[in-house]
């Protein structure tokens, strides 16, 4: 968009920008437009989802067409300035351009279907002019105005949109048993508590349209009959709180939270409760437990929060993604939104992808993608001379898929059917170049960290298989540690009092069921055949590709690398500790672990 014929500039300013450097890139662009040389202003956004091309700026000319540029730094701001005045284009920084959207990396937006992230990147976060200009409370004006709350949760289950926490549990099943739920008072609370690793979908839709998720918010209020909400987001997400904070402080400026909303006589309004980043509070009772100002941990259900939630009232919780969805759904009919998907698994999905892929970033696709579309047409696949070996799906709960199972349909079922869960999104990519027994491991770490503790199945049995895989990794594996791991994930899985316990087995589960031939490898064969646990590789130098450049010796601290300069240089075996520096610094990768 445009203003006065002016360029506009709207650079990424999420959580990732700023991580890859964008607050450099804004102040040069602050500094440079200043002068009045251009033409142009200066906007921000949040996460455009090319996390894997930041900072990205993109430049939209009075006529409306636009090029985003990526991979941005304070030095090259004035060359694009400087571009733009001469109405040139840099080619070699493109990565998506309006008039040619397959263009650079285009095609990993074109193959997106995006209903969640509809705003992400297109409007300035902190203003809700931008929001109310795309539509924005329409919809809750709608239903406070025109629907019962009865309609209201008939249209989101028309949809069929089910909890996108991980779950996967109908939403307008989980609005109806709220509101037929017998209180003086009701709540509602939206978990933010984002937790997984390699997971930021939270995040940045809280980042970059904190208003889809606050009307959201004020739809399944008045649905279920709550008067009072809490945001439920952890202290770690400072960028998303503080955009939280503005929002819901013009809500209130505009009368859309407090007393009367959107001139009703009903009253609903919103707090934010900062969590200290314990992954169980993502737990619906482990976090209601923590909103009460005790410590977050599981208790037994039934009762449900839906009949006894926070402080004893009916409570009802939904996830940030789900939330956000929901102006969508009402403003374009639950019909709409069940149109895409599958037969169970209706509308859209956000997934984050890293790990290995060649794009990492913030993706959404169609229920009933299969994880090739989404890894590869989406992602672009992996590096450059890998093979693609795995995804872990679900995060820490979760499990790996290997090659065969790439054409797996993107469905609550199809991925449960595998022994992973799709989980809140977080897509992990692993190569040739992953050991999936150490990453098992690493999983595996997590949730035992993260453990409360509360139950013995969870807190000791988590513990005990940690000290299998730690060994195996270690290289001190034996033949009937496999089925000690077995036995013992059947037992933490029937045991254990929530659902990080009973998932937690998951990644091991699933890396001995389709990747069985690396476990034997190191317990049977001394070997990492990935080169990644020390203590079972031996590294080589390639004499045919060394040049004696000496980049690895000048790292190596414990002098096992020797040759003349110029000449082929080799590792003493004996000496060498396997710390590995040396491979990450050889420029022509003639090093290798074997």
């Amino acid at each position: 968009m445009s203003t006065d014929g002016k360029t506009k500039l709207v650079l990424g300013y999420g959580t990732c920008g700023i991580a890859a450097g964008a607050a450099a890139v804004k102040e040069a662009l602050e500094s440079e437009l200043a002068t009045g040389k251009y033409d142009a202003y200066l906007d921000i956004a949040g996460c455009m989802g090319f996390c894997f091309r930041e900072p990205i700026v993109e430049v939209t000319q009075a006529d409306g067409k636009s090029v985003v540029y990526g991979d941005l730094t304070a030095k090259r701001v004035p060359q694009l300035l400087e571009a733009l005045a001469a109405g040139e284009v840099i080619e070699d920084w493109v990565v998506r351009r309006s008039d040619d959207p397959d263009a650079g990396e285009g095609d990993f937006l074109s193959n997106q279907h995006r209903i969640v992230l509809r705003n992400c990147g297109n409007i300035n976060p902190e203003s809700i002019e931008e929001y109310i200009a795309t539509g924005g409370y329409d919809a809750a004006r709608k239903v406070l105005n025109s629907m019962t709350p009865e309609e209201a949760i008939d249209e989101v289950g028309m949809s069929g949109i089910r909890g996108r926490g991980g779950a996967g549990f109908p939403t307008g099943t989980k609005w109806g048993f709220a509101r037929k739920a017998k209180g003086d008072q009701k709540y509602l609370v939206c978990n933010a508590d984002e937790g997984d690793p390699g997971a930021f979908m939270d995040r940045s839709v809280l980042e970059g349209d904190p208003h889809s998720v606050i009307e959201g918010m004020i739809i399944a209020g008045y649905a279920i009959g709550a008067t009072q909400a809490y945001i439920y987001c952890r202290a770690e997400y400072p960028l998303a709180l503080k955009r939280l904070d503005i929002a819901i402080a013009a809500c209130h400026e505009m009368g859309f939270l407090g007393k009367g909303i959107f001139g009703t006589d009903w009253d609903f309004d919103i707090r934010i409760k900062k969590g200290a980043g314990a992954f169980v509070c993502g737990e619906e009772t482990a976090l209601i437990a923590s909103i009460e100002g005790k410590r977050g941990m599981p208790r037994p259900r039934p009762p449900f929060p839906a009949n006894e939630g926070l402080w004893g009232k009916p409570t009802n919780i939904n996830n940030v993604e789900t939330l956000a969805a929901i102006p969508w759904i009402i403003a374009k009919g639950g019909d709409k939104y069940a149109s895409v998907g599958t037969e169970k698994s209706k509308g859209t999905k956000v997934f984050c992808l890293a790990g290995k892929v060649r794009r990492s970033g913030l993706a959404e696709v169609p229920m009933g993608y299969t994880l090739r579309q989404v890894i590869f047409d989406v992602g672009g696949g992996v590096r450059e001379g890998k093979e693609f070996k795995a995804v872990q799906m679900g995060g820490p709960s979760g499990g790996c898929l290997p090659a065969s199972l790439l054409d797996t349909l993107v469905d609550y079922d199809a991925i449960t059917a595998t022994g992973a869960i799709m989980g809140s999104g977080g897509m992990i990519v692993a190569d040739s170049s992953t050991c999936m027994v150490d990453l098992a491991r690493y999983f595996l770490s997590f949730t035992q960290e993260e453990s409360c503790g509360k139950c013995v199945p969870c807190r000791i049995g988590t513990k005990r298989m940690l000290e299998i895989l730690t060994r195996i990794c270690a290289g001190e594996g034996e033949a009937e540690d496999m089925e000690r791991l077995e036995v013992l994930a059947a037992d933490i899985k029937a045991g254990s009092l929530c659902a990080l316990g009973g998932t937690a087995p998951n990644p091991v589960l699933t890396t001995l069921k389709y990747f069985r031939d690396e476990y034997e490898d190191h317990i049977l064969r001394g070997k990492c055949t990935a080169g990644v646990c020390p203590a079972l590789i031996t590294l080589r130098i390639r004499e045919d590709i060394c040049t004696g450049c000496g980049a690895c010796a000048k790292v190596c601290p414990v002098e096992a690398i020797s040759g003349e300069k110029k000449e082929p240089h080799s590792i003493d075996a004996d000496t060498c500790i396997r710390c590995k520096l040396c491979l990450s610094r050889c420029p022509e990768e003639a090093i290798y672990a074997e």
